[in-house]
């Protein structure tokens, strides 16, 4: 049992909207909310149950009414003075919360039948949260309160989500023995005498506490004694840290759950019947506390530290958040630790580890704990779910290099009837993958096929995609390459072709592939990001060969434009799409250098003859896809980068719906927002689902982008912009996957839609 009294997340008031109800069930996960009057007194409960069968009895739903007419009358609460005993009686299968409430009855806390994490400061310790990470100063300060704060820089750089003090009142804690006592073992004797000339006062301590808060780092503190305990709570400190040797000391283990607070509890040098006991007094207080894992030895040998019991830990928790507060040589055991499910993670931290002090020679220095704290969150990346397998977007684009299709060995008529002997199976993998061969065989066939034409998925479908002319408010197009003119054009009423040009492209001639008389339509030009020689495109390269070669490659992208200008006859001041840099390999670039790489892009398009084009920069995703591997970018994300580069620079962008959401989705940011400003700049559009970071390119309908929203602030923000829809491998099976998108974006995009 844990008695809750955080209670923000657990109550609505009766006169709220059922919305906000519903949201409060919804972020709280715990599938209930309390509904309370506006002076504190519970008025019902209203799970989702509850909310079900309101609305089987309603006539009118209308989310905007009170949360009172829904409610829960019937409900079960106990006095919250009730021993535990008599709380543990109530709970069941069914019930897992309790409301304790005073003689008013006004709600004043929760009591949990079991414990899914625990609630320090604005941390959430959970197995749906990151890890916890503590740089445990401790006394590493020696005694110098200007060397605690600059250890507090320096954890608060190297991304410690807190940092961690110790507080001793010296009478309270020690026999102190007269100066010289030879009875006094030499390990206690060498230990007082570092704490007797290291402390810091109490004020003193106080005042670092403070200036954690002032660098936005969160302070905790691990009290010895029942008079630091006095004192830390009257500076108001919001949870508590207990050190292994006060495992066993029930008397301020009592002391420390009156408190309220949430509890930390290292489990160094105890026995396993030391926890079990301690955890009984832990939850027969009701206490919401997390165990940590440790071996308490300076420094801990590998062999000794058993992170298997890791598992174990947990078990004798009852499911509490565990952790690992690790003494051993370097960080390697932490990072394991994580991929063991630890959730706190604790390491002593130090600017030199040849000062004075037993502590300073396992601890890890900024640079140490930064690789460290790197790493966890990589790990904790890398850890995903035990549920189901997802292909990547990466790995879609490999399986299609490296896979394998069904393919047509000989021709085939329309209405033929397939057998195993006009299959082969060869690579790429764009087509049906070869285990669909047995739905394949036996079926009449829908198209003519020429002898290695690709199998498709709607080949093996009961209805195929119908290709018809499109109703939308804006000019639309479809991405094609020189060789996709010819067939695609006659299928819709497109007002313009984005040709999507490879390098191998910019070497054609386009006279090949149109026709010499034209055609009436506009048309936007991709340039290509990739080029012979394994290069990208960066406009803003460190090194200047890669550099000059790229504003090279982007001249060459101009004048095949130029060129294919007077094949369109709507076209005026043709539009080329590029990818200007940016990306890093190793992780995200800090602000200063986004500034100076743009200044270099603007210096780059300064450099090229763009006469008669227009080149608009396209938004990015966080994390682009290169020869099938995963990059980091930097420039073209952010909404306020953009806006300042389209205003200094007089130039507009290519939108891609798709790039930009996730974009916000890794940046934490309103996508809506997002559209706000930087929608104005916008001079054409590409059209694509998107999930999570790096989910791009998917079919409407497929990710997270609210279509409807988009559409309303691209009417009202960019009316005239161009887009396409760029839906990866749309253009298989003769663009499929382009015909379902603007079936799907009609409903939302067109000029008849209603929003």
């Amino acid at each position: 049992m844990i008695i809750e009294r955080n209670l923000a997340k657990y109550i609505v008031f009766s006169d709220d909207s059922l919305s906000h109800t519903l949201q409060k069930i919804s972020e709280n996960k715990s599938g209930l909310v309390f509904v309370l009057a506006q002076n504190g007194v519970l008025e019902g409960v209203l799970t989702d149950g509850d909310f079900r069968r309101w609305l089987l009895s309603t006539e009118k739903m209308d989310l905007s009414l009170p949360a009172a007419l829904a409610l829960n009358k019937n409900f079960i609460s106990i006095q919250e003075n009730a021993l535990p005993d008599e709380i543990n009686r109530v709970f069941s299968e069914r019930i897992e919360y309790i409301p304790l409430v005073d003689r008013q009855n006004r709600l004043v806390a929760i009591a949990l039948g079991r414990q899914n994490g625990i609630q320090v400061g604005k941390f959430n310790i959970s197995t749906d949260n990151p890890s916890f990470l503590i740089a445990e100063i401790g006394n590493n300060h020696n005694g110098n309160l200007q060397l605690a704060m600059r250890l507090v820089d320096k954890a608060v750089n190297a991304g410690a989500d807190c940092v961690k003090f110790q507080m001793r009142d010296m009478k309270s804690v020690y026999r102190l023995p007269a100066q010289g006592d030879a009875s006094e073992d030499l390990g206690a004797e060498y230990t007082l005498d570092l704490l007797l000339r290291f402390q810091l006062s109490n004020q003193d301590m106080f005042k670092v506490f403070d200036y954690c808060k002032r660098q936005s780092v969160l302070p905790l503190c691990t009290p010895w004694d029942t008079t630091s305990l006095q004192a830390l709570e009257r500076y108001g400190m919001v949870a508590y840290k207990v050190a292994s040797p006060d495992l066993t000391n029930p008397e301020l283990l009592e002391a420390i759950c009156r408190t309220r607070k949430p509890i930390i509890c290292s489990t160094g040098m105890s026995f396993e019947s030391e926890i079990i006991g301690a955890v009984k007094l832990l939850k027969h207080h009701g206490a919401q506390f997390a165990l940590l894992h440790c071996n308490s030895t300076y420094p801990a040998p590998f062999k000794d530290i058993n992170l298997n019991y890791l598992d174990r830990l947990k078990e004798l928790g009852g499911g509490c958040p565990i952790g690992y507060s690790g003494h051993d040589r370097g960080f390697a055991v932490a990072i394991a630790a994580v991929a063991k499910g630890a959730r706190i993670i604790e390491k002593h931290f130090t600017l030199d580890r040849n000062l004075e002090g037993n502590d300073h020679r396992v601890s890890l220095l900024p640079d140490e704990f930064a690789e460290m704290v790197t790493h966890i969150r990589e790990v904790e990346q890398s850890m995903g779910s035990a549920i189901g397998r997802k292909v990547t977007q990466g790995e879609m684009m490999n399986r299609e290099v490296l896979g394998k299709s069904l393919l047509a060995a000989k021709p085939i008529k329309t209405g033929e009837i397939i057998t195993a002997y006009h299959l082969e199976v060869r690579s790429p993998g764009k087509g049906l993958v070869p285990y669909k061969k047995d739905e394949l065989i036996g079926r009449q066939a829908s198209r003519d096929m020429v002898e290695g034409d690709f199998f498709y998925a709607s080949d093996i479908a009961d209805s195929a995609t119908i290709v018809r002319n499109y109703d939308f408010e804006r000019p639309f197009g479809i991405p094609v390459r020189y060789h996709d003119v010819a067939t695609m054009l006659p299928l819709s009423n497109f007002n313009l072709l984005e040709f999507h040009l490879s390098y191998k492209d910019t070497g054609l001639d386009p006279a090949e592939f149109l026709q010499e008389g034209g055609y009436d339509l506009d048309f936007v030009v991709h340039s290509p990001e990739l080029f012979e020689g394994d290069h990208i495109m960066d406009l803003c390269s460190a090194d200047p060969k890669q550099r000059a070669r790229s504003i090279a490659e982007l001249q060459r992208v101009i004048d095949i434009t130029r060129k294919l200008k007077k094949y369109f006859h709507r076209a005026t001041r043709p539009r080329i799409i590029i990818n200007a840099g940016g990306f890093s390999m190793d992780g995200f670039i800090p602000k200063q250098e986004r500034t100076d790489k743009y200044a270099l892009i603007a210096l780059a398009l300064s450099e090229v003859d763009s006469e008669g084009v227009e080149i608009i920069p396209q938004t990015m995703p966080p994390f682009p896809w290169h020869f099938g591997g995963q990059r980091y970018h930097n420039l073209f994300l952010d909404a306020e980068d953009i806006m300042e580069f389209c205003s200094k620079h007089r130039m507009r962008i290519c939108l891609d719906i798709s790039h930009s959401k996730l974009a916000c989705n890794h940046l934490h940011t309103s996508f809506e927002n997002f559209l706000d400003q930087v929608a104005p700049y916008c001079a054409h559009l590409h059209i694509v689902d998107a999930e999570g970071v790096d989910g791009e390119g998917l079919q409407i309908g497929d990710g997270d982008i609210d279509f409807f929203m988009v559409a309303k602030k691209l009417r009202e923000l960019c009316p005239d912009a161009s887009f396409i829809p760029e839906i990866w491998q749309g253009h298989k099976n003769n663009g499929e996957g382009f015909w379902i998108a603007l079936d799907r974006l009609e409903k939302s995009f067109s000029s008849t839609s209603l929003v």
